[in-house]
Parts: structure tokens; sequence; C-alpha cells
């Protein structure tokens, strides 16, 4: 029976980059592909100039999403001080946030953007392998989410999750028997939240049948390329509809 890796995300706020253009930094309603990889990334202490093991991980696993809250839009007016590009010591020899705000005040501008962010939103994360040699076996992945080399974050360095990510290597005869039985961990409140409707939205890629029924299929510009040159390349991602298998509890 296949193995699937799943895990949680919950976070007072979220942020998964939709393409920027200008001063405006939109967010999609769920993580995109290089969050989440970059995510399992962080918590297996992968340096992002390490490009080969980075390359070794997008190529070795694929990457589901359901989305169980999705919280609400709130979207911040940001001011940010840096050093101007054109500066006599331009913004990458400074070694910390004071050195740059220490700059002679001539060299210094600032920033304006309108940043979006999800507030109390809830997903559940599932990842299986691509290929028979992945460069992680799922239960080293499961370990390193659970206790983190580097400090995680959900999208944005300023939105740390709020809750264990509570990451378990299950079996299940597909992607849709996963996501119809697995709960979320969490207690009271949370797992109300999380839950309060039965049908759910699931995000997934890959050609093979994963027991849901497709109700659309579009082109997402996540897939990393080169964490280096910052760039990315196109992938289909599926879109269905996925009915929670769940006890109902009273509300107490």
């Amino acid at each position: 029976m296949p193995e699937f890796l799943v895990f949680h995300l919950y976070g007072v706020m979220a942020s998964w980059g939709d393409t920027a253009v200008g001063e405006y930094r939109p967010t999609h309603d769920h993580p995109t592909r290089s969050a989440v990889l970059g995510m399992v990334a962080a918590a297996l202490g992968i340096r992002r100039e390490e490009e080969k093991r980075l390359n070794e991980l997008n190529n070795g696993y694929h990457v589901a999403v359901r989305l169980d809250r999705p919280g609400k839009l709130l979207r911040d007016y940001h001011t940010t001080q840096v050093p101007r590009s054109g500066s006599g010591k331009r913004k990458k020899d400074f070694a910390t946030r004071k050195e740059e705000l220490n700059a002679p005040e001539k060299d210094i501008s600032t920033i304006l953007s309108s940043r979006d962010y999800h507030c109390d939103a809830v997903y559940t994360i599932c990842l299986w392998l691509k290929n028979n040699n992945p460069p992680h076996r799922l239960e080293e992945l499961r370990d390193a989410l659970n206790t983190p080399e580097f400090v995680l974050y959900l999208g944005r360095k300023s939105c740390p999750p709020a809750l264990p990510l509570g990451a378990r290597v299950v079996t299940g005869d597909n992607l849709g028997a996963i996501f119809m039985a697995e709960p979320f961990p969490g207690e009271g409140f949370l797992s109300r939240m999380a839950f309060r409707e039965k049908i759910v939205r699931v995000y997934w890629e890959g050609d093979e049948d994963v027991g849901i029924q497709p109700d659309h299929s579009g082109l997402r510009h996540d897939d990393p390329l080169s964490r280096r040159r910052w760039q990315f390349r196109n992938r289909i991602e599926h879109y269905g509809l996925v009915q929670l298998i769940r006890e109902e509890k009273p509300c107490t």
C-alpha cells in the first residue's frame, strides 16, 4: 500500500507569494509548491546555496494541499527602510539589519508596499514519492519536520507556525483516501474551526489517478528551478473537492 507524508500548517498569519509586480505583493489562497519544499529543506538543514540538494528534493516528491480553512484576508501597508542600491556600500555588504539602518541618512531610502496575508488559515499537506530513488525517505522528512534544523515559517519570516506540524507517515489506497480520513490534530476551538465544513478543497499534481475527481486543472508558476537565480517554471495543478470522514462532536 502506498505511503504518504502528512503534516498540518496553522498560523496567525500566512502568505504564499503570488506573482508580484511593483508595490503590491499578493498571496495565493494555499501554499505554493516552492513554499512547501522550502519548508522541508529548512527542516532538513539544507542551505539556500546548496542547489544540488534543493533540486534533488524538488525532483523527488509530489505535493498536495487540503485547504481546511482559508482564513481571512489581511492587507498590510508596509514601509521598509533600506540602503539605496546605488549607495557606496551595497546592501549585500551589510552583516545585520542594525548595520543597514546605521548607514548614512543620505544612503537610506524607503520602500512602500501593500502585502497580503491569510489570518487563521489551516492547511493539511501531503507528500509522496515521484520516483524510486528519492534523496530522503519519508520517515526522514517526518523526523526533520517534527524537529527542524532551521526555523520554519509560513511563506514569510513574520509568519511562524502557531502549532507543531505533527508530521506522520501514513498508508492508504490513494491521496483521496488519505485526505478524506486525515483529521486536524488541534483540540477544542481550533479543531472545530478547521472542520466547520464537511467538503473541502484539494490541490494536487501528477498524472496518476489519486482517487479525487478533478474539477479544474491549470498552470501554476511555483515549481522551483533555481534558488540562486530565483527562477521558477510552470507545472499543472489539479483542483477538486473531498468530503471529510469524521465523527460529529458537540461544541463545548
